[in-house]
């Protein structure tokens, strides 16, 4: 009788304890906020402590996949709380902002998870700038040119990009040419390029003195010695006055010829001299019969050093040159009588 009045009575508080136990696991605190994962995903049944979590967890369902340097850090580094579904995503919450929020809060415009000195994408990031990298300057570190700056001022933005805002040294130091008492523009990109600095090629093309043949080998040097660039002269005697004076066949000073040396020169070459101005203004040697049948001037300038003075006869004998004019009035075997009929050749 006594028997059964107890298990009467256990089963009448069975309800009860079910109950409570079930109020209990349903008033138990969650310490990891709102974390939907299984208990077992990190704790082990025979205790809490030590974590081990399992391979089968996957970060990015959380909507922060784990990659590069991300997959080595721990766990704490940025989960300092226990309330993971709380951890922030924004690259600044862990990472400290170095360029003062210069460039915005999206590291991953210029950065990679790989590293932060990855330099593929801060390049890509910097050809959209209006400053694109090229040559030597995709090899240089940031602060080369974008050094530390006191709080309050950029580093980044607003940056100035003319050559001389980081060259300036280099161009006061150059002596060979002397860059400032030249009157050189400081825009660089007129004679250097970014792959080399010591190749520089200044373009006399857009100068009053282009240069053509010959003068295309010659050295800055050779025809700037004297330290002169901005106003030089551009007669050709400013350079050849030794060449001219020194010329012997013919001798240019005693025949009084031109000092502009393009009107027998080119720049090709100083030798094969051609006085195309003859045909115009003398005698045609150049065109019509007499193109070709002549050697040098001294063919037919027979008096060293006076061009006023020719001869026809090198080339026309007497007996064939009467047999030509029988019947002229007034010939006479004379070169000056030879001209006087024949200007035109």
């Amino acid at each position: 009788m006594k028997t059964t009045i107890v298990l009467s009575a256990l089963l009448a508080l069975a309800p009860v304890a079910a109950a409570q136990q079930v109020r209990a696991t349903a008033d138990t605190h969650n310490p990891h906020g709102k974390l939907a994962q299984p208990c077992a995903t990190c704790h082990a049944p025979n205790g809490w402590v030590p974590a081990r979590i399992s391979s089968a967890f996957d970060h990015a369902k959380g909507g922060f996949p784990l990659a590069g340097a991300h997959a080595r850090a721990a766990c704490r580094d940025c989960h300092t709380t226990l309330d993971f579904k709380g951890a922030p995503t924004d690259c600044a919450a862990c990472h400290r902002d170095a360029h003062r929020g210069e460039l915005g809060a999206d590291c991953g415009r210029c950065h990679t998870p790989r590293s932060f000195i990855d330099r593929a994408t801060m390049v890509r990031a910097h050809q959209e700038t209006r400053f694109p990298l090229t040559g030597s300057h995709l090899a240089l570190d940031c602060e080369q040119c974008h050094r530390p700056e006191p709080q309050g001022r950029l580093a980044f933005v607003n940056q100035p990009s003319d050559c001389v805002d980081c060259h300036r040294a280099s161009y006061v130091a150059t002596t060979t040419p002397n860059h400032p008492t030249a009157g050189f523009s400081t825009n660089c990109t007129q004679c250097h390029a970014t792959t080399l600095w010591t190749t520089a090629r200044f373009s006399h093309a857009g100068t009053g003195f282009p240069l053509t043949g010959a003068h295309t080998t010659v050295s800055c040097a050779g025809c700037h010695g004297d330290g002169v660039y901005v106003g030089k002269s551009t007669a050709c005697v400013s350079c050849h006055q030794a060449a001219y004076d020194g010329a012997t066949d013919p001798n240019h000073t005693q025949a009084a010829f031109s000092t502009d040396c393009t009107q027998c020169h080119t720049t090709a070459a100083w030798p094969g001299a051609r006085f195309t101005a003859h045909d115009a203004s003398y005698f045609r040697i150049y065109s019509g019969r007499h193109n070709g049948v002549w050697s040098s001037c001294t063919t037919c300038h027979n008096v060293a050093n006076d061009y006023a003075q020719f001869t026809c006869f090198s080339c026309h004998g007497q007996q064939q040159t009467a047999s030509h004019h029988t019947g002229v009035s007034g010939y006479s075997y004379n070169s000056q009588a030879c001209y006087s009929c024949h200007r035109r050749g």
